[in-house]
Order: structure tokens, then C-alpha cells, then sequence
């Protein structure tokens, strides 16, 4: 007889809780094989096709397209076993040593603990069969409320900073059930009592012309709002700038694409000046660690930069970018733009970054205080690079200029660092061979 298994939406890594349903590669009734993606989903870092770890025949399917899904809703249920289940979809024999365990699925590839082998992406016809069994909800069921801690006796908390989260957000410690050993109340559960939804205030009946669109706060603008949002709560940014002459820069990466070989972009030169300054001041190349009150220095940049997209602000990763040449950055650069652009970046290529380089001047502006982007330290920014009167060897001429910011925690340094970092960069661009001298 076959066995019936249902698979449900895995955790895709990265910290992700749900899942967009955008496109079903398969229907009910359809044979699958083991690994076969059988859904693409939307979170809030990238577009993923999710392999399913059995191979039957697809008796149910959940969701609908457009839904939104926590991990560990189930996604689709499968007749293992199922007299029409393609010989491709049999148990290898390792597979067939590990029958004791079937209830357990398989490592999905890609995902889970697995990171050793890269996911295999093979497209199905898409499909719009009906779905033959209902959809649940889509929205996590609300825990339910802890149990208060009674009064007597100390509340189970060490970490002043637990404490002081709690009392700036009104949270009462003794109505929380610690996670942590022994009850122990950990920042988490400060957060997610945060989290928790409010009571639904009464409808008030609004005159329809008095409404406005309503878009909904999820994906990618969801996640975008939250790390914006605790980047404030949490950093205490500063912000310093400068006006740069970068005619000698823009004369230097004329010549160098003069010749032939791979073209230069002005990024990949900016990026290159970075992480020569950040060799110089390593402490904007850190984190803060909150729970151990701890400045964490990290040894390789991993190079973020803004991206804008039709799905909103990305800011994919370099890595190891202070190991590249121009080129290889421009390269690049220019590999993760397009993935960008076209919704197919991975999680990974989002997260890690160290230091993030945001080229604001591609909008035709000239200066920003941008938001960092947490969790990281700092932020340097690029307004346009303009023909404007400047002051040259003691006489007026018109200089191609740009303006400079640097957005910096003020926790991990002070203004003299930040000021040598912004100053380094701008005679770099000044004079590209102040950079020479470094490497």
C-alpha cells in the first residue's frame, strides 16, 4: 500500500519564517521524482525553487498562488510508493538502508543542514490545476499567552540589556515565560512578546473616499522595513562628509579601459578604495554584539552595495572583496547586478556583508545620510560626479566633483577614525596614487 507523506514548506536558511507562494510546478495527480522542485516561492531574499524529498504521486496541494506560508506549513502531500511512481522516484540503496527512518524526510538539497551540495534547479510546465484540498490559513496561529510568573521571588533575568529592552518597550518581564535554561528570559522572548499581535481595535466605518491604497508591508519591502526599522532602534549613527575632486580618478579609469582587456566601472574602483581604507580602520569593518556587550572586528570585507530592482532596494554581497582586483570586482559587480535585477539572487548572496557601498548618484543626487545596514558598522555614500568651479593648484577651474558621506555606529568608534577613514577615501579619489602607495 502506499504511504502517504506530507512535505511541508522547509526552512530556507537565512532567518526566514515564511514563504510567497508565486508559481505551482505541479498539479494533483502528477508523478514526482525525489528532489524534483515541485513549487517557486518568494521570501523575503530571493525567488526559490523548493525540491520535494519524495518521490510518489501528489495527492494534495496547499496554498494558493499569491499565498503566504510560515515555515512548516504543509505545501504538498505525497502517495509514496504508488504503483504509478516513475522508476527515477525509487529509494537509492543508501536511501533503502535508512527505511527504519521513513517518517523522517531526506535533506532537501540546498537546504537544511546540507550546504555541501547546491540545490538542482530543473523547471516543470507550470501548471493550474485545481487544488483538491483546502488551503489553511496562511497566518501563523498566535502563541498562546505564557502563564505569569508569580510575584514572589526574582523575575529570571541576567542580561541588563534584556531588562532595559523590555522596560523602553513597556514589556512586564513577570508576564513572560523565559526559552532559556531553567525559565531564563532571553532577548528572543523580549522580542516576540513584541511581536505578539494586539488586540484588533473596533471598526470604525471610514468614508471610502477618505481611503487610500493599502500596500502590503511583506517580501521584500517587509523585510526592508524591519532591518531599516531596528537599525534605528538599535545603532547610534553618525554621519560625516566631504566634497572630493575626482577629475584624476576619472582620468585614471579612462586610461586604464583604453586599453584592452575587461572594463573598469567607477564602482569597482570606489570598492577597491574602500577596502584599502578599511585595512587602514579596521574598526568600520565590525559588528556589535549585543548580547555579550562585545565590538566583534571581522577579517575579510564582504562588500555589500545598493542595488535598486522592480522588487525594491537589494543590496547584494561581495565577497572577500578586499582580495579583488578592479576587474574581478567590476565583474562582479556587474554578475550580481543582473541576478538582481532578474529576481534569481540566493539568500546567500544577500547576507554577510560587512561594509556596504551605496552609489546613490545614479539617481541624480548629490548627498544622503543613508540608514546602515544593520547588523553591520558603516556605510559610505556616492552623490554624482558633476562639473562644477573648484579651486585647482591656486586657480579657479571646473572640476569634476563629487560629495562624500560617511554613516558610521558611533559605538565601534569616534569621529577621528571615521574623519581619517572619509579622508583617506577622498584623497584616494583625489589622487589615485595615494592608493598605489598602500597596496
Amino acid at each position: 500500500m502506499p504511504q502517504v507523506m506530507e512535505f511541508k514548506l522547509p526552512d530556507l536558511g537565512e532567518g526566514l519564517t515564511e514563504a510567497e507562494i508565486v508559481r505551482w510546478l505541479v498539479a494533483v495527480g502528477d508523478v514526482v521524482a525525489i528532489d524534483q522542485p515541485v513549487v517557486e516561492v518568494e521570501t523575503a531574499k530571493a525567488m526559490v525553487e523548493v525540491p520535494c524529498p519524495y518521490g510518489g504521486v501528489v495527492t494534495a496541494r496547499f496554498g494558493e498562488e499569491g499565498e503566504e506560508l510560515p515555515v512548516g506549513a504543509p505545501l504538498i502531500t505525497v502517495a509514496v510508493g504508488a504503483e504509478s511512481a516513475p522508476a527515477g522516484a525509487a529509494e537509492s540503496p543508501e536511501a533503502g538502508a535508512e527505511k527504519g527512518s521513513s517518517d523522517a524526510p531526506r535533506p532537501l538539497i540546498g537546504y537544511g543542514s546540507d550546504h555541501s551540495r547546491p540545490a538542482r534547479r530543473r523547471r516543470v510546465r507550470p501548471v493550474t490545476a485545481a487544488v483538491s484540498a483546502p488551503a489553511p490559513d496562511p497566518t501563523p496561529a498566535a502563541p498562546a499567552p505564557a502563564a505569569p510568573v508569580v510575584a514572589a521571588g526574582p523575575v529570571p533575568v541576567i542580561s541588563p540589556l534584556v531588562r532595559k529592552l523590555a522596560r523602553d518597550n513597556g514589556v512586564d518581564l513577570r508576564a513572560l515565560r523565559g526559552s532559556g535554561p531553567e525559565g531564563l528570559i532571553l532577548r528572543a522572548d523580549v522580542e516576540a512578546a513584541l511581536r505578539a499581535p494586539e488586540p484588533a481595535p473596533v471598526a470604525v466605518p471610514v468614508p471610502v473616499a477618505a481611503q487610500g491604497e493599502r500596500i502590503p508591508l511583506k517580501g521584500l519591502r517587509g523585510a526592508v522595513a524591519e532591518k531599516l526599522s531596528r537599525s534605528r532602534r538599535e545603532i547610534p549613527e553618525a554621519t560625516c562628509w566631504v566634497d572630493a575632486d575626482a577629475t584624476e580618478l576619472m582620468a585614471a579609469r579612462a586610461a586604464m579601459n583604453a586599453v584592452d582587456g575587461p572594463k573598469i566601472s567607477v564602482l569597482a574602483l570606489l570598492a577597491r578604495i574602500c577596502t584599502a581604507a578599511l585595512a587602514k580602520y579596521p574598526e568600520l569593518n565590525s559588528t556589535v554584539d549585543l548580547a555579550a556587550n562585545e565590538i566583534v572586528r571581522l577579517p575579510a570585507v564582504h562588500l555589500g552595495f545598493a542595488a535598486q530592482t522592480e522588487r525594491g532596494l537589494m543590496v547584494p554581497v561581495v565577497r572577500d572583496a578586499h582580495t579583488r582586483s578592479p576587474e574581478s570586482l567590476s565583474a562582479e559587480f556587474a554578475r550580481l547586478t543582473e541576478l538582481a535585477r532578474a529576481g534569481k539572487l540566493a539568500p546567500s548572496d544577500l547576507t554577510g556583508g560587512t561594509f556596504t557601498l551605496n552609489n546613490y548618484g545614479v539617481f541624480g543626487v548629490d548627498g544622503s545620510t543613508p540608514i546602515i545596514n544593520h547588523p553591520e558598522a558603516a556605510m559610505l555614500g556616492v552623490g554624482r560626479i558633476m562639473a562644477k568651479p573648484w579651486v585647482h593648484r591656486g586657480e579657479l577651474a571646473v572640476r569634476q566633483v563629487v560629495q562624500l558621506s560617511l554613516t558610521f555606529d558611533h559605538r565601534v568608534c569616534d569621529g577621528g577614525a571615521a574623519g581619517g577613514f572619509l579622508r583617506y577615501v577622498a584623497d584616494c579619489v583625489e589622487n589615485p596614487a595615494v592608493l598605489l602607495r598602500s597596496l
